[in-house]
C-alpha cells in the first residue's frame, strides 16, 4: 500500500527544472541599445533556451540562430519570467515582436501552451518590455548578427 502511494506521488510531482545554460555571449546593436545576448546555435541549445532563468539584466537575453530564414515557433515551457520575442530576418530586419509573453503554469499540458510563431532566421528573447525600450519594432534593424 505504501509503495503505490509513493509511486503515485512521484508520478504527479513535477520534475526539477534544469539549471540555466551558460552559452557564449555577443553584443548586437538595436536602434537604441547594445544588447548582450547568449547565443544558442544548436538544436539542443535552442530547445532549452531561457528555461529556468529567474531574472535577466536590462539589455540582455538570448539570440537564437537558425540555419536559414524559415517559419519558427517558440513557447514558454519551463520559462520562469515573461519575455519579449523578436523575430528577425536574414538581413537583420525585425519582422514581428511578441511583447510581454507571459509565463505559463507548470501544470499546463504541453499541447495547451501557446506558440509564438513567425518566419525568422534569428529570434531574440529579452526581458518583458525591453524590446520597446531598445527601439525594436517591426521594420527596424538589428546590427552585428552572426552568420548561421
Amino acid at each position: 500500500m505504501i509503495f503505490s502511494w509513493v509511486f503515485a506521488l512521484a508520478a504527479v510531482t513535477p520534475s526539477p527544472l534544469p539549471a540555466p545554460q551558460t552559452l557564449p555571449v555577443m553584443v548586437v546593436r538595436a536602434p537604441a541599445a547594445a544588447l548582450r545576448l547568449q547565443v544558442a546555435r544548436t538544436p539542443a541549445q535552442r530547445e532549452r533556451g531561457l528555461m529556468s532563468v529567474r531574472a535577466l539584466a536590462p539589455h540582455s537575453g538570448m539570440l537564437f540562430v537558425f540555419e536559414r530564414d524559415a517559419p519558427v515557433a517558440f513557447w514558454m515551457k519551463d520559462t520562469l519570467i515573461p519575455l519579449d520575442m523578436v523575430f528577425v530576418d536574414a538581413a537583420g530586419r525585425v519582422r514581428k515582436i511578441f511583447a510581454r509573453v507571459p509565463v505559463v503554469s507548470a501544470q499546463l499540458p504541453d499541447s495547451q501552451i501557446p506558440l509564438e510563431q513567425s518566419q525568422a532566421q534569428y529570434v531574440i528573447e529579452l526581458p518583458a518590455g525591453e524590446a520597446a525600450k531598445d527601439g525594436l519594432r517591426a521594420g527596424t534593424c538589428v546590427q552585428g548578427l552572426p552568420r548561421p
